[in-house]
């Protein structure tokens, strides 16, 4: 019955996506555990880490919290998770991931490795680039897409929006183009909100997935992804550095602390594994 409501297949559209992203991580984890076995095995450090296991549930209860999802729930995709790491390494119940301690774990140890002969950097060349996620992007619908965008813009831009910074956007048209993955919006300041409008834009920032998450998790400046010609600014151009020399200007410590970790971790995330996927060709 459910069936004939069109909404309703739009969304669970997007929901099979992402469930087929959701996948994807975790085949991506699972070899990632896989690897983690075989370097704890060599190192003679078997068995479960259980000040780890505290810190990886407390970090994702933590930022569930500030994305607005109940702790409870990422807790238990954890330890689904956790436990399939347990499968794969042969082990009953065993949460390490053959990190050290302050280390930032499995994850940060791969984005800081440099020799691309490491088993971490195989692993991370296995990972498809951005653009071949674009189908699964695209079938998100626009409507979703756009919730999303605002709703991370008003989180991201809250205090330039209080103090007035943003007033010039009144009226303009910005476009956000992310070139690997296909997708693109206009993005206009109306009243104290930053919506996306379906007229076309005066002025458009074009990047990759990647170099775009390494410029809003501050990892690298604008100026250098403008001069190196990985983003390109087109239309008008007085609007379009204006944007630009805000968001250089945005205090990081205003932006709320979860989204800051999100940003900044998947920001390294991407560079290593684009660093990787690079390196094998």
């Amino acid at each position: 019955m459910t069936e004939r409501i069109p909404a309703l297949n739009s969304v669970r559209l997007a929901i099979d996506g992402v469930d087929d992203g959701l996948v994807l991580l975790l085949a991506a984890r699972t070899r990632l555990a896989r690897l983690a076995g075989r370097i704890k095995s060599r190192a003679g450090a078997e068995g479960r880490d259980a000040a780890r296991e505290q810190r990886v549930q407390q970090r994702a209860k933590h930022l569930a919290s500030a994305l607005g999802v109940a702790p409870e729930t990422a807790a238990g995709v954890l330890a689904l998770a956790i436990g399939d790491a347990c499968r794969v390494q042969g082990l009953r119940s065993d949460l390490d991931q053959g990190t050290a301690e302050g280390a930032g774990g499995m994850i940060a140890a791969i984005m800081h490795t440099q020799n691309d002969s490491t088993p971490a950097l195989s692993l991370l060349r296995l990972l498809p680039p951005p653009r071949r996620l674009a189908p699964l992007l695209r079938a998100v619908p626009a409507s979703t897409q756009k919730r999303l965008l605002e709703r991370a813009m008003a989180k991201v831009l809250a205090a330039p929006m209080a103090d007035g910074t943003l007033d010039f956007m009144a009226g303009r048209r910005l476009g956000i183009e992310v070139s690997d993955l296909g997708l693109r919006w206009v993005v206009e300041l109306q009243g104290r909100q930053l919506v996306v409008v379906d007229t076309p834009a005066e002025a458009t920032v074009r990047g990759t997935a990647t170099d775009l998450l390494l410029l809003a998790g501050r990892l690298e400046d604008a100026d250098t992804l403008f001069f190196q010609r990985r983003l390109v600014l087109t239309g008008d151009v007085e609007l379009g550095l204006t944007a630009r020399n805000m968001l250089d200007r945005l205090p990081w410590e205003t932006v709320p602390l979860g989204l800051r970790i999100a940003l900044n971790r998947g920001a390294r995330f991407a560079r290593a594994a684009r660093g990787a996927y690079r390196a094998k060709a």
